[in-house]
């Protein structure tokens, strides 16, 4: 299936979740924000929430630093 990451279009394997996606992106999930078709994924939801279709997902990573 294909979905939008960052404006980027990727075909993604059907079945993933939005936890599955940022483990194959090797994101830390608990460092991650995702929007999902203009919707913020609530942390706890990343698990469950699956991705279908044509979804549109902004990914933001926080970077800690000094």
């Amino acid at each position: 299936m294909k979905v939008v990451i960052n404006s980027e279009e990727r075909d993604v394997q059907d079945g993933l979740t939005v936890q599955t996606l940022l483990e194959s992106l090797k994101l830390r999930p608990e460092a991650t924000v995702v929007e999902r078709n203009q919707a913020i994924v609530d942390r706890a939801d990343y698990p469950t929430t699956r991705l279908t279709d044509g979804d549109t997902l902004e990914l933001v990573r926080f970077v800690g630093g000094g």
